[in-house]
């Protein structure tokens, strides 16, 4: 394959993993119409978005050429992701109470000023792209593993109830792809190891989701008929997956 046909893949890939992705991130959006309608937050809670949010700030980051150059559709995704997140929160703050409005602003801010920490470093004690990559790159990772990683207390609820309406098959397999095209985007053109890893390991978690589902429904366990899966939070993070958060 050619240089100008590896880029060529890479951007295709790249707009897929870009559609994936937004999937991803449009997820909750059920949720929020439901806090919206009924006025409240129930037993929803704030912390899956906010890391989310935390997410998105550090892939878009990285993404930008001072520190990764060649990362559009990096930035692009995580950009949509980062607004789609705060409007989350917003109707969250209208909703919920004056304690977690509290809690939000303090985590929002404290987000803030660690990124900003971190630019200050990264600009300043990394002088060249290699440097820089690697810096945020395994900040992104950590952050992307954690995203990926938190639909696994579904599963542990999946194992304890026998029911697979805990676990959405649509966001398990969304997440499952999510991490695929994005770990074959990394290795297009230009190897880019904090993607791939994030990404890989995302996939494998998401494969393991759906065995989880596919299990289950095989074994024919019963519905929870009676129990809604209300406390469940639809994020998949990402997101890049990134993305990710898209993680990409």
């Amino acid at each position: 394959m050619t240089h100008h046909e590896e880029a060529l893949a890479r951007t295709i890939i790249g707009v897929i993993g870009n559609i994936i992705s937004f999937c991803l991130f449009i997820s909750p959006a059920p949720t929020f119409v439901r806090i919206w309608k009924n006025k409240s937050t129930e037993e929803f809670h704030p912390y899956p978005y906010l890391a989310c949010v935390m997410n998105c700030l550090f892939w878009i980051f990285y993404g930008i050429p001072v520190v990764h150059p060649d990362s559009t559709l990096v930035i692009t995704i995580n950009s949509v992701g980062l607004a789609l997140e705060l409007i989350y929160l917003s109707i969250f703050a209208i909703y919920t109470s004056k304690r977690n409005r509290g809690i939000i602003a303090f985590v929002l801010f404290g987000e803030a000023v660690f990124l900003t920490v971190i630019i200050i470093i990264t600009l300043f004690c990394f002088h060249n792209h290699t440097m820089r990559s690697m810096f945020v790159g395994i900040i992104c990772v950590v952050f992307g593993i954690i995203m990926y990683g938190s639909p696994l207390s579904i599963v542990r609820k999946v194992f304890k109830t026998k029911s697979v309406e805990f676990l959405p098959f649509w966001l398990c397999l969304a997440g499952f792809l999510n991490g695929a095209v994005w770990f074959t985007y990394a290795f297009l053109k230009t190897f880019d190891p904090y993607i791939a890893t994030g990404n890989g390991i995302g996939g494998l978690l998401g494969l393991f989701q759906l065995c989880v589902y596919a299990y289950f429904s095989l074994k024919g366990a019963p519905k929870a008929d009676d129990t809604k899966p209300s406390e469940v939070q639809l994020q998949n993070t990402a997101t890049n997956r990134n993305t990710s958060s898209p993680q990409a």
